[in-house]
């Protein structure tokens, strides 16, 4: 997500010419090693990844309890755009709220490659705690944008989400393509898995599950779920 976050962490808290290079994003590197080219021609308009689908307006509402209460996130594709680096990017909203106060409203940027891969350019972000602490753009202050869904994920792959030297560096590995997960009263198949984590914070270990077709449909972190309740 989207990189999204579970309600309970919210709380809590270049312009480059080279050619798309993918190879240095799944080696499992360190957050030094990051260094993507963007150029813009290598994009294209649609972000159609089948586990990251953002072509067309719709939103979707997930919902888990905590010790703190009930929380609900609700991700919006607006059909909106931004441009970033020369690149058109997609508009994603995401709204979280706990026991039904809006604790945190996030505008995500995204566009896809012609390869398939989804890239991640950025957010602006207003936490009731933290303010836009985390709000980070690709192009400014040596942010530069991340990968947060490949076009053909394996096991074993490890990618940058987001590099934003000392306020997003979130990584994810892919840990399943098979796993087989129910929810809206329906079961799902060939979902992926991945594990996701940052440098810049402790205890910070999620996992996310991907359908194809649909998306995120299930987000897991310390005890904490947040279940796909509804698509519209």
């Amino acid at each position: 997500m989207l990189p999204t976050k579970l309600v309970s962490h919210a709380a809590t808290g270049m312009v480059a010419t080279s050619l798309l290079m993918l190879n240095p994003a799944f080696a499992g590197q360190k957050p030094k090693d990051w260094t993507p080219g963007v150029d813009p021609n290598n994009f294209v308009s649609q972000v159609d990844n089948p586990y990251f689908p953002l072509s067309s307006v719709r939103s979707l509402s997930y919902r888990g309890v905590s010790k703190d209460g009930t929380e609900t996130l609700v991700i919006e594709v607006t059909g909106q755009t931004k441009e970033i680096l020369g690149v058109t990017t997609t508009v994603v909203v995401e709204t979280a709220r706990l026991n039904g106060s809006v604790i945190e409203v996030a505008e995500n940027w995204f566009a896809q490659d012609r390869e398939g891969n989804v890239w991640y350019f950025g957010e602006s972000t207003r936490d009731v705690v933290t303010g836009t602490a985390g709000s980070w753009e690709a192009g400014v202050d040596q942010a530069k944008p991340g990968i947060v869904m490949k076009a053909h994920p394996a096991v074993g792959d490890t990618y940058f989400q987001e590099f934003a030297p000392g306020v997003a560096q979130d990584m994810a590995a892919v840990m399943s393509t098979t796993k087989r997960v129910s929810v809206m009263g329906r079961s799902f198949d060939n979902v992926l898995l991945t594990k996701e984590w940052t440098a810049l914070e402790a205890n910070s270990v999620e996992h996310k599950s991907y359908a194809p077709g649909v998306g995120l449909i299930l987000e897991e972190k310390g005890g904490v779920t947040l279940e796909l309740v509804a698509l519209n």
